[in-house]
C-alpha cells in the first residue's frame, strides 16, 4: 500500500508515523507513507495556503491552487491514477467505523487531504475527492489528527503489520460487538484476582466466557450495535432473552 498525506503542517504528523505498528509496517515495506508539505506547492513568496471566503464571514478558507498542484503531481507519479482513493477529512463526511477501515485496507493507494480553518475550497472537493470521512461529531483544528486515526486503523489491518492477525480479527467492532476484558500477569495484584476461568486451561470454557463478556459489555455500553450483530451470520447465535440480559 502507498499512502500520501497532504498537509500544511507536516510536523504534526511526522512523529506518530515513525512509531509503533505504523513504523514497523513501513520498515517491512508493507506500506509506503509520503508526507507532502502543501506550502511547497504555493507560488507566492509567503507560501500562503489560505485566504478570506467569498461572500464574507468569519474564518479563512484553504486555497485551491496548492491542492490542485499537489494532487496532479501525485497522480503523475503513479502508473494508473484511476484507482486512487482521495480522502478529505471533514466533519461533514461519513462517520468512520471498523467496516470502512476493513475496506480501505484492501486499497493499494490512499491520499489524505488535511483541511484547516473553515476547510478547503469546494472546487478541490468537486474535482478530486472520492471520499469524505469524519471521525466524530466534533471539530478539530485541522484534518491531520483525524487522518492519523484513519491511517493507524487501516495500516494495522495490512497482513504482516501485526504479528497475530487473529488479534485484529477479534477486536471491538469487527463482529459489531465490543471486545471482552483481558488480563495478564501477575495472577493477583493488590488483592485483585484474574478470573478463575482464564487460569483453567479449558479453551472451550474460556471461549464461552469471552463471548459472554463481549455480549454483556456491548449490551450495557453500546446496545445500538446489537441490531447489526443480530443480522449477521457470524457464529454468535444469541437468543433475544440473552440480549435482554435475562439469561
Amino acid at each position: 500500500m502507498r499512502i500520501d498525506l497532504v498537509t500544511a503542517f507536516p510536523d504534526l504528523v511526522q512523529g506518530p508515523l515513525e512509531e509503533s505498528i505504523i513504523k514497523r509496517a513501513q520498515d517491512k515495506e508493507l506500506v509506503r507513507i509520503i508526507v507532502h508539505d502543501l506550502r511547497e506547492f504555493t507560488t507566492d513568496k509567503h507560501h500562503k495556503v489560505d485566504d478570506y471566503p467569498y461572500g464574507g464571514g468569519a474564518g479563512m478558507v484553504m486555497k485551491p491552487e496548492p491542492f490542485f498542484r499537489s494532487l496532479e503531481q501525485i497522480s503523475a507519479s503513479v502508473e494508473d491514477s484511476r484507482n486512487l482513493k482521495i480522502i478529505y477529512m471533514s466533519p461533514q463526511g461519513e462517520l468512520f467505523n471498523q467496516k470502512m477501515a476493513n475496506e480501505l485496507a484492501h486499497d493499494e493507494h490512499l491520499i489524505f487531504l488535511c483541511g484547516h480553518y473553515k476547510g478547503i475550497d469546494e472546487r478541490v472537493v468537486e474535482e478530486f475527492v472520492t471520499d469524505e470521512i469524519s471521525i466524530g461529531d466534533y471539530v478539530l483544528s485541522g484534518g491531520e489528527l483525524p487522518a492519523l486515526v484513519v491511517i493507524d486503523s487501516v495500516v494495522r489491518l495490512i497482513p504482516g503489520a501485526i504479528s497475530d492477525m487473529d488479534s485484529a480479527a477479534t477486536d471491538s467492532f469487527q463482529q459489531d460487538l465490543l471486545d471482552c476484558p483481558y488480563y495478564t500477569r501477575p495472577e493477583e495484584y493488590r488483592g485483585l484476582q484474574v478470573p478463575e476461568v482464564l487460569l483453567s486451561g479449558h479453551h472451550e470454557n474460556i471461549r464461552k466466557w469471552r463471548r459472554e463478556q463481549s455480549l454483556n459489555r456491548t449490551t450495557s455500553r453500546r446496545r445500538d450495535l446489537l441490531s447489526n450483530h443480530r443480522n449477521k451470520k457470524n457464529g454468535f447465535d444469541r437468543t433475544e432473552d440473552e440480549y435482554n440480559g435475562q439469561a
